[in-house]
């Protein structure tokens, strides 16, 4: 018997971008290379001895994603809404529990509402940052949606925001690491699966060129915190750079099979 739950993890595509290196990168290529972006939701789903979904395991969302109005606003298209995509690979957003939210940015939480019964897990240091002094700031302030923040607020005094303080494990295969870098309190998830464990890297590094290669993404809070971070990763993946998966790249999608018949180009399976 396994002395870790073991489980299968998805990246769930809802929109895309196209983008340039001097959109999305410090010092960018210098031939103006094609980075474009996928926006992603992620899920992990329990897995039993024979590596079938256990009967009644309860879903983890990681992060919910931006809608289709604020999506208009900032000029990118929804093509579904995530929490509606989730129900393709079997999830029901309005039953989920729990909600891992990487950091407050509008494309990590825009979705919120859509998620009623769900406990939200947020570090300390990323909701100070989103509603302290650096949102006087409009490079900081930029990425964030005033009303994603309420939200947020409201749901703490609701009883639904959990905060985590650092590194933390959430339950049993599933961890919460603070990396920092291109937020204050941005973090990653590390989930045991049949592969070993899978790092969920979310906006610590939006591509494999950041933690493969040290490059930096260009909306950043703290440039030594986002490289230290890219060693960071490595090491809860135990030093398996493959088992990193980033926050944003479209190569995604080419690298790992679809999650199930029909979902090409909607979902794929990371573990």
């Amino acid at each position: 018997m396994r002395s870790t739950p073991i489980y299968e993890v998805h990246a769930v595509k809802y929109a895309h971008l196209p983008r340039k290196a001097w959109e999305v990168q410090i010092n960018p290529d210098p031939h103006d290379a094609d980075f474009p972006m996928d926006y992603f939701v992620w899920v992990a789903l329990p897995l039993d001895e024979s590596g079938h979904r256990t009967i009644g395991g309860k879903p983890i969302v990681i992060d919910t994603g931006f809608n289709a109005t604020v999506g208009k606003q900032r000029g990118r298209e929804v093509k579904k809404n995530p929490a509606d995509l989730l129900g393709e690979i079997g999830v029901d957003a309005k039953e989920v529990e729990d909600v891992i939210v990487t950091h407050l940015h509008y494309d990590h939480i825009g979705n919120w509402d859509r998620f009623p019964k769900a406990r939200f897990h947020l570090q300390d240091k990323e909701m100070n940052f989103a509603t302290g002094r650096h949102m006087c700031k409009g490079p900081f302030r930029h990425a964030y949606e005033c009303e994603d923040i309420v939200g947020m607020v409201r749901a703490l005094y609701g009883g639904r925001l959990v905060f985590h303080d650092g590194d933390e494990e959430l339950q049993p295969g599933i961890s919460l690491h603070l990396i920092g870098g291109h937020t204050a309190g941005i973090q990653s998830v590390r989930i045991n699966t049949r592969n070993g464990w899978l790092v969920l890297a979310s906006d610590a590094s939006h591509y494999f060129w950041g933690v493969n290669n040290d490059k930096l993404f260009s909306i950043v809070y703290s440039v030594a915190d986002m490289l230290a971070g890219y060693d960071k990763l490595k090491k809860l993946a135990d030093g398996r750079v493959e088992m990193v998966i980033p926050g944003h790249d479209a190569e995604v999608m080419k690298r790992y099979p679809a999650s199930g018949k029909g979902l090409e180009g909607i979902s794929v399976r990371l573990d």
